[in-house]
């Protein structure tokens, strides 16, 4: 136990002694990778699930030297690797007890998988929020009031954010956290009643979610502008045009300054972070989809953010991301099944000069959030997940819904969801169903069916029911007949998500 007791002291001393310029300074030439074979090595040594796994896929772990033998290692996925082995075995040293929390996420069929980590753990990731709050913010300058809106309990959002948070006031950061959760009066009260106490109010919750928070308030009179509201976002890809209605609901501002999102997981905390030099280069984009086009081979604009490879170390397979990183439960090369890509911070920059675009002028000279840090990109998941309001909606849920009577004698089984925006930029979960040779739908059905979609949501997806407002869970169904060709075309293989 004395031994814990000095790994955490050695890890809260380091956190607080290190500037963050000497923490996001750019990385020596193969530092990053160095670092992740060295995590590698000490993987092998003290989690004695990662050497069954090794040795399930013949690999000898005193052949690993190189940077190259560390890429040729097999993939980490939650089925081959976390699905297979005890909680315990995952840690170091076989031992929960090396840990002194565990959160949880829901998985597809509701079923609660357990995220241990330590104090220690956290260290990596509030440095991505002190980067947040002082390079966007000016944090280190103005007393802030930050405002945890993710959902409390177990799950992985509330409690870590708030923990990270502290963790800057800690170092001298004149932050003070308070905790609602996603009790929509109570954030509003706590900020009316606080918010002229401080110089700015930051809330920290999921995009849409947020933006309600912010509707509502508007409807009650609550002065935005008067607390000088920052955003920091998570869970959702959302668009320019959706970051421009909401700065202006709070009163304007700069929008490369005024909000930011964390790209994380409920297995590794958060990997990246939108950053102003990111969101700059993310509204020019939004603004030339051609050249958006040419950077990321879609027409559709992902997330764009920052990452520091010394921490997590990314890489791409087949168009989706891996990662490397340390935690309560270290991952190796671990596919987090995310479509996406990485572009060194020198190749974006000279990208955009070949377009005629200079972000750093445009940022303006002497602006903080200039970091030569690599960039990653993500479109979200790889699978047929959806994300909304921070939960993935999983097909198999829906699949249930319409799987109960009198549901199932109307429907093929067929469905597709998406999470969609109306005309004021307010999330709403769409599904699109394929109605049984023969049946005509009628309103009574539409509302039946996502009645019992939204009941199954709430009964097996623990992060749907806690994470989606009441009010956002009946989701907008509509009807349509077999081998519609817009959503069910004959002799494709279907998708349940887009």
């Amino acid at each position: 136990m004395a031994l814990r007791g000095n790994v955490l002291r050695a890890a809260l001393d380091r956190f607080q002694a290190t500037g963050l310029g000497d923490a996001l300074s750019c990385p020596a030439p193969g530092e990053a990778e160095q670092r992740a074979l060295a995590l590698f090595t000490s993987v092998v040594a003290m989690v004695p699930a990662y050497r069954t796994f090794l040795a399930e896929h013949d690999v000898d772990p005193a052949a690993v030297r190189t940077v190259d033998d560390f890429r040729a290692l097999p993939l980490l996925t939650k089925d081959n690797y976390l699905r297979r082995h005890p909680l315990a075995q995952l840690c170091r040293d076989g031992e929960l007890v090396s840990c002194d929390i565990i959160a949880v996420s829901s998985g597809s069929t509701g079923e609660p998988t357990f995220w241990p980590r330590s104090v220690a753990d956290e260290f990596a990731v509030a440095t991505r929020f002190e980067q947040i709050f002082h390079d966007s913010f000016d944090a280190d300058q103005r007393t802030t009031l930050a405002v945890v809106c993710f959902a409390l309990g177990t799950w992985v959002g509330g409690m870590y954010t708030a923990s990270c948070c502290r963790h800057l006031s800690t170092k001298g950061y004149p932050i003070t956290v308070i905790t609602p959760g996603s009790d929509v009066d109570e954030i509003l009260r706590v900020i009316t009643a606080l918010g002229p106490q401080f110089e700015q109010v930051v809330l920290l919750g999921y995009p849409p979610f947020l933006k309600g928070v912010i509707d509502t308030g508007l409807t009650r009179g609550v002065p935005w502008p008067d607390y000088h509201v920052k955003l920091v976002l998570a869970g959702e890809v959302f668009s320019e045009e959706w970051r421009a209605l909401v700065g202006e609901r709070l009163g304007g501002g700069e929008p490369c300054f005024g909000s930011a999102s964390l790209y994380g997981t409920a297995d590794a905390g958060v990997l990246a972070t939108e950053t102003p030099l990111s969101i700059c280069i993310r509204r020019y984009l939004a603004a030339h989809p051609d050249v958006a086009l040419e950077l990321f081979g879609a027409a559709r604009l992902p997330t764009l953010a920052q990452y520091d490879p010394r921490t997590r170390l990314f890489e791409t397979h087949e168009d989706t991301l891996l990662f490397t990183g340390d935690n309560g439960i270290p991952l190796i090369r671990y596919h987090i099944a995310d479509t996406g890509g990485l572009t060194s911070f020198d190749a974006m920059l000279a990208f955009l000069t070949d377009h005629g675009f200079a972000p750093a002028a445009e940022l303006g000279a002497g602006r903080r959030g200039i970091r030569a840090l690599p960039f990653v990109h993500v479109f979200g998941r790889s699978q047929f997940t959806v994300s909304y309001f921070g939960a993935n909606i999983y097909p198999e849920n829906v699949t249930i819904g319409l799987e109960q009577p009198p549901v199932a004698a109307w429907v093929t089984g067929k469905f597709v969801m998406e999470s969609k925006e109306d005309a004021d930029h307010d999330r709403y979960l769409a599904i699109a169903v394929e109605l049984a040779a023969g049946v005509t739908g009628t309103e009574e059905m539409r509302d039946g069916i996502a009645q019992s979609i939204a009941g199954q949501l709430r009964r097996l997806n623990s992060e749907f029911a806690h994470y989606t407002p009441l009010a956002h869970q009946l989701p907008r169904v509509t009807l349509h007949p077999p081998c519609d060709p817009d959503y069910f075309p004959a002799g494709v293989k279907h998708r349940y998500s887009r």
